[in-house]
């Protein structure tokens, strides 16, 4: 029965780190197709990714808390049901409006599946095989981010946009099937109180910071910014004063737990907008197709992909901090020389591969690291702080990306007459994140084993 449970739990943790990776990087590609069909204007057409992150960031925590008292299997089946149901009615959108709202109802889904995984994953086993089977989990996801740009390229092409909300659904079921033959419910925290007034001021901190930094340079993104770090303090003192706060901040005195959380933030704030500057880069500086340039993209996460599950592996049996800190490293001194390649193809596919595999030399000891520094009252805290490290560093990566493209060139499009402006940009992009990198390498360091 041990060994049943825990089969339908690799099952579920795979698929459901699979789903939202692949819708992400999937509908990417199927934007154009969409504005078109849609007749959409540019503002609704990049809402239709950033609001899905934006609900997934803010409601992670709370979803993370309530978990915990109300049951983690139970929030997590009903999440898988949210994001299925939500993704067949996506198909069927009539305007842009329509499909910005279930993409909303997607993010509620999805931030129902992701702050409950890691930690029903972690709590099914035992502390040596955890590594492994939190390997799977970072397999699935960037299996989904390898697959989406290709896959939803296909059906986009053959089958129309819609195909790709459809191709969620027989997943969506197979998930939720497997979440059912999960026994036990996890409720760590049962009879405790949910704190609404918390959950509220921090979900209006993690608004206003988010959207502050996607509009700067300009004033009102500093304003909004400075008002969301505002409410960010206000919730720290008041968090302080009660006893079951939705975010216990206290978590953060563990070492451990605080480093190399911010080691995870500071990851994908560096790793999420490279993928986005390089497709620029390699279609407008390199003058190739989308299809050779996605392919070319497909390289880091195809070797995220095969290298994670041997890292978690090696991770139960080696000192994972050092994996860790050697993955980062890889990524630190490959971020820094891909900035000064040219228009060699094959110098960029080696260095995205060995980016790759120092990617999953760091993502699942890490994520290992983490779960081990906690005991398992604080699994679904764990789960949701990582997972919210992760959505914010990308939200993050791209406004900073974003930032530097409005120095450098502005609102203009990118064309003969820039076409050096971009390129000494992306470059002094990946200078900056590879310096994010090495202070991430400085923060893996940092944590030591100190349990809570």
């Amino acid at each position: 029965m041990i060994k049943d449970t825990r089969s339908f739990a690799l099952i579920l943790a795979f698929l459901a780190s699979f789903l939202t990776p692949f819708v992400g990087s999937s509908i990417n590609i199927a934007l154009p197709q969409i504005s078109q069909e849609l007749s959409i204007n540019a503002i609704i057409m990049g809402w239709i990714p950033t609001a899905y992150l934006l609900v997934l960031a803010v409601l992670l925590i709370p979803v993370g808390r309530f978990s915990d008292i109300h049951g983690r299997k139970k929030i997590f089946w009903m999440g898988i049901i949210i994001f299925t149901i939500s993704s067949f009615l996506a198909g069927f959108s009539t305007s842009g409006e329509m499909l910005l709202f279930f993409r909303i109802i997607q993010g509620i889904g999805s931030a129902m599946i992701f702050a409950n995984v890691n930690a029903m994953v972690a709590s099914v086993f035992p502390v040596m095989e955890r590594g492994r089977a939190l390997g799977i989990a970072v397999t699935g996801a960037y299996l989904g981010l390898f697959l989406g740009p290709v896959l939803g390229g296909i059906l986009t092409e053959s089958l129309g946009w819609r195909s790709i909300f459809f191709f969620n659904v027989p997943l969506g079921v197979i998930t939720t099937y497997a979440a059912s033959k999960l026994k036990e419910e996890w409720r760590p925290a049962k009879g405790e109180n949910f704190d609404i007034i918390g959950t509220f001021i921090l979900g209006i901190s993690m608004v206003l910071v988010i959207l502050g930094l996607t509009q700067l340079p300009q004033m009102n993104g500093a304003f909004i910014l400075s008002a969301g770090l505002i409410s960010g303090l206000i919730y720290y003192f008041y968090q302080n004063k009660i006893e079951t706060p939705v975010f216990d901040l206290r978590i953060f005195k563990n070492r451990t737990f605080g480093f190399n959380s911010l080691a995870t933030l500071i990851s994908y704030t560096a790793s999420y907008p490279l993928i986005f500057l390089l497709s620029l880069y390699l279609q407008y500086a390199l003058k190739l197709n989308p299809a050779t340039a996605g392919i070319v993209l497909a390289v880091q996460p195809l070797f995220i992909t095969i290298f994670s599950s041997y890292a978690g592996r090696l991770s139960d049996r080696k000192d994972p901090y050092k994996l860790a800190m050697v993955g980062m490293t890889i990524v630190t001194i490959t971020t820094f020389v891909l900035a000064f390649i040219n228009s060699h193809i094959w110098e960029i596919l080696i260095l995205l591969s060995l980016m790759g595999i120092g990617f999953a030399l760091f993502g699942t000891p890490n994520n290992n690291i983490v779960f081990s520094s906690v005991k398992k009252k604080y699994f679904g805290v764990a789960g949701a702080s990582l997972s919210t490290m992760r959505v914010v560093g990308q939200l993050m990566g791209m406004a900073f990306s974003l930032l530097l493209l409005n120095i450098f060139i502005g609102g203009t499009f990118i064309g003969p007459e820039n076409i050096s402006l971009f390129i000494l940009c992306t470059q002094i992009s990946l200078v900056l994140f590879s310096i994010m990198c090495f202070f991430g390498i400085l923060a893996t360091w940092r944590g030591r084993e100190q349990s809570i």
